[in-house]
């Protein structure tokens, strides 16, 4: 190691222990000497050391005998004089603690010193500052005296060369005065008389324009009146026409109804399977392919707005009550039916009203115009395609004018229902595309159709999203469509 790095953390060394152990006076508070307190301790603790301990002697048997005898002597007294040897180390801890306080003491009025020093020098340096924008203060004071003093002479030198100047100034000011009335005067008189020119055009103008706006209204009267008549002869044939569809609709409803078979003793008519289900547990079923509950319920809460205020309204195909839990949130009266015993017992169990039966034996055992509204969810395609017109003409039948029909199916314009949803249930038969579901719904006398496609393909397949636009909407739209149908 270098003699100047050996300097350099000597030094350092030399700091610690000064500012540990400060000596002197730290800006001007006198510190205490606790030299002499170190030193009585320092005596006190090499005494410490040495009780119960024997002087040393020079060897030989007699000392030997001496030492070993006064060797004993402390053992057997060792008793005696432990508790002497206790208070003796707690005085010197005493004495320790007491130094350890007074070196802090020391260190606090140094601290203190040094921070009152801090201080002194911060106000001798502000009151330097104030001293010395006092001074440019008195200075820029002096300097606007001067400059005010040197106006002030100014000042009285233009009022002395006003007072010379006045007379003239009022003279002038006099004829201008004059000079000015006159000219106003020419003024007026120019204006007077151009005024009465532009009134006598502006009167010519009004009654010019005043003609050809009546001639245009007039010819545009003629025309807003011919559209009108036209409009009017177009809605005439409208009209017409779609009394004509809606009279030709019932009379197609009448002669189905006159040659329709009478219904089996039981009252049913034939049931709406082909075939029998098969023994599956079929809740397990909705869970993995359906969806859960709730997010089924999400879903459906779309069609809260079109049931609202709704007396008596039906959901065809409840399964597992989504719907009805739904209309009962809302405050709708609502009932489901369904084929499934295990939907119809979970319903139950929920506190809804449902129950199991065939919606064409259901429907038919209804009085015409009792419903207001019919919710039928995924199940249109579960009917074979003969029934479905029937179906619908049915549920005309027992619904109330102004009822609200809601369906929802499967969409077999998008080609991406074969490849994810719709083979998946084993009781699917034939899906139903939306113009055809439409036709079947105005021939059973439903008018104000809507149509909307849910749940794009592209969130359930995300490859699809690398198709132009167009491609992609016309084949692969929505996995789902709904109806929403009034009853004319």
């Amino acid at each position: 190691m270098k003699t100047v790095e050996l300097t350099a953390i000597i030094r350092e060394i030399q700091d610690r222990v000064r500012a540990r152990y400060p000596l002197g006076e730290a800006a001007g508070i006198p510190l205490p000497d606790l030299m002499p307190v170190v030193h009585a301790r320092d005596a006190a603790l090499s005494k410490v050391a040495a009780i119960g301990t024997v002087n040393p002697r020079r060897g030989g048997p007699v000392n030997a005998a001496v030492q070993a005898g006064k060797r004993l002597i402390a053992r057997s007294l060792r008793w005696f004089v432990r508790e002497q040897v206790e208070f003796n180390r707690a005085s010197l801890l005493c004495m320790e603690a007491l130094l350890e306080a007074l070196n802090e003491t020391k260190r606090s009025l140094a601290a203190a010193g040094a921070e009152n020093q801090r201080l002194r020098e911060e106000l001798q340096s502000a009151l330097d500052g104030h001293a010395r924008r006092l001074a440019e203060e008195t200075a820029s004071l002096r300097r606007e005296t001067a400059e005010v003093r040197e106006e002030a002479v100014n000042l009285q030198d233009i009022r002395k060369h006003w007072a010379e100047w006045r007379p003239e100034w009022e003279r002038k000011l006099a004829v201008n005065e004059m000079q000015f009335l006159r000219s106003v005067a020419d003024l007026q008189t120019g204006f007077s008389h151009r005024v009465g020119l532009m009134e006598a055009t502006f009167r010519d103008l009004m009654r010019s324009q005043h003609t050809d706006f009546h001639g245009a209204l007039d010819r545009y009267g003629v025309d807003i009146q011919k559209r009108l008549w036209e409009d009017l002869a177009k809605a005439h044939v409208e009209f017409d026409r779609l009394i004509h569809e809606e009279l030709r609709a019932l009379r197609l409803r009448l002669v189905a109804a006159a040659e329709a078979p009478p219904p089996p003793s039981t009252g049913a008519p034939a049931p709406s399977e082909p075939f029998p289900a098969p023994a599956i547990d079929w809740l397990r079923f909705a869970q993995r392919f359906r969806g859960s509950e709730e997010w089924i319920k999400a879903n459906q809460r779309r069609y809260l707005p079109h049931f609202e205020g709704r007396r008596n309204v039906l959901d065809i195909g409840c399964g597992r009550g989504e719907f009805l839990e739904v209309m009962r949130e809302a405050g709708v009266p609502a009932r489901g039916i369904d084929l499934a015993a295990e939907s119809i017992a979970l319903c139950r169990d929920k506190g809804l009203g449902a129950e199991t039966a065939d919606l064409f034996a259901y429907l038919s055992a209804l009085a015409d115009g009792e419903l207001d509204g019919i919710f039928c969810s995924q199940v249109v395609e579960h009917l074979p395609p003969h029934l479905l017109p029937r179906f619908l003409t049915l549920a005309a039948q027992k619904m109330e004018s102004n009822g609200v029909i809601a369906l929802e199916t499967p969409n077999p314009a998008s080609l991406a229902i074969f490849a994810t949803h719709f083979y998946l249930d084993p009781t699917h038969q034939r899906p139903v595309p939306a113009p055809l579901l439409s036709f079947y719904l105005e021939e059973a006398g439903f008018g104000g159709l809507r149509v909307d496609y849910l749940s794009p393909a592209v969130e359930t397949l995300p490859a699809l999203a690398a198709l132009p636009e167009p491609v992609r909407d016309a084949l692969f739209g929505g996995l789902d469509y709904s109806i929403v149908a009034t009853r004319l």
